[in-house]
């Protein structure tokens, strides 16, 4: 669409044609990708400076990727870096790090979103504390005060009030309960190559590092997994569950690997 057909259109039907005095940044051509660059930078400084003017704080405007559709709080904090994308909203108070990604999302009041985690149709309750390094896949849901940390990704997940995952975990299609601790490196294993099973983990328990939850599984109240384990069957609650084999030493296993190698031999 040319600027100038705008004069014979306006002609053709009849309307009269008139010099105006207009911002030239309000009126620029854009012919190429190096144009549309130019004026989305444009718009998007002055969506920066709308939410500054807000009480937001954005501390570098021109370093940050915004949409109209955003809404931030009165002092929440936006770092360099950050894209906010769709139907976002982020209350008062928040903190949005270096590097995030926020897609369709809810945020509440006092909730940090540490550097470089993705938050995507989820929704975050008030003063969570997300990453660094965590993804949170469509339809997670974090009530107050959780915890979810480092290299943690969830999907189809709810995370009670004050339950914490901090560590390198995968959670998907959970339903984990209040104050529950999950250890680092535990894996609901949701999906059988068909079909997605959930797993359920009640108010209060304790799941033991590098544990795998084989869904359908169910975690009572207040039970404990051992660290290690493969839970494949429900856990009564105030249980403990553990899967590992006993503990067993090999005396005198070194010396004699080290004079196998010595003469080539292979270690038995």
């Amino acid at each position: 669409f040319y600027l100038t057909d705008v004069v014979a259109l306006a002609r053709s039907q009849g309307h009269g044609v008139a010099g105006v005095q207009v911002d030239p940044e309000n009126l620029q051509g854009v012919n190429n990708r190096i144009d549309l660059a130019r004026v989305a930078k444009i718009v998007n400084r002055r969506l920066a400076e709308k939410l500054m003017k807000q009480g937001v704080n954005i501390l570098d405007p021109d370093r940050v990727c915004l949409e109209a559709s955003v809404r931030v709080g009165m002092d929440s904090i936006v770092w360099p870096g950050c894209v906010l994308q769709g139907d976002v909203r982020v209350g008062k108070g928040c903190v949005i790090g270096p590097g995030a990604i926020l897609k369709d999302c809810r945020v509440e009041d006092g909730s940090q979103i540490l550097a470089y985690s993705l938050v995507e149709s989820s929704q975050v309750g008030r003063d969570c504390l997300v990453g660094p390094f965590a993804r949170l896949r469509p339809g997670t849901r974090l009530a107050n005060r959780v915890r979810v940390g480092n290299f943690v990704e969830t999907k189809k997940t709810s995370l009670g009030e004050g339950s914490k995952a901090s560590h390198l975990s995968y959670l998907g299609d959970a339903e984990i309960g209040r104050d529950v601790n999950v250890g680092a490196g535990t894996i609901t294993c949701n999906y059988d190559g068909q079909n997605k099973f959930v797993t359920h983990i009640e108010d209060g328990a304790f799941i033991g590092s590098d544990t795998q939850l084989v869904a359908p599984v169910s975690v009572g109240k207040g039970a404990y997994v051992g660290a290690g384990s493969t839970i494949t069957s429900d856990v009564p609650a105030g249980s403990l569950a553990i899967t590992r084999t006993k503990q067993r030493h090999i005396n005198g296993y070194a010396a004699r690997r080290k004079k196998t190698f010595k003469s080539g031999k292979k270690t038995k």
